[in-house]
């Protein structure tokens, strides 16, 4: 049984930082692109970041760019996102998911391209 389960959500302000951890298990992680989406209330799920199965290759959504960090570590079965200068509209719940997908990174903003998804954590950053 194929389970993600994220962790590391809070409340912070505005400037402030957070690192999310998404635990996996069930799957073999190394050959599973991840992903960040978020969504907020009323809106839809969008894309946050991607990173290959190996860790090489990155993609960020323009809204997180040069402020959030997607990285994994496949000894831990883990997938991160180091988020910093945090604004307001970052406010949101934060999903991890993994994807067997042999699809480019560009492809991989679209959720139907992930398989699995986690339970999400709540990311709520005041002004």
């Amino acid at each position: 049984q194929v389970q993600l389960v994220e962790s590391g959500g809070g409340l912070v302000q505005a400037g402030g930082s957070l690192r999310l951890s998404c635990a996996a298990s069930g799957l073999t992680f190394s050959r599973y692109a991840m992903g960040w989406f978020r969504q907020a209330p009323g809106k839809e799920r969008e894309f946050v970041a991607t990173i290959s199965r190996s860790g090489d290759n990155t993609y960020y959504a323009d809204s997180v760019k040069g402020r959030f960090t997607i990285s994994r570590d496949n000894a831990k079965r883990t997938v991160y996102l180091q988020m910093n200068s945090l604004k307001p509209t970052d406010t949101a719940v934060y999903y991890c998911a993994a994807s067997q997908r042999p699809v480019s990174a560009v492809l991989l903003t679209i959720k139907n391209m992930y398989g699995y998804w986690g339970q999400g954590t709540q990311v709520t950053v005041s002004s």
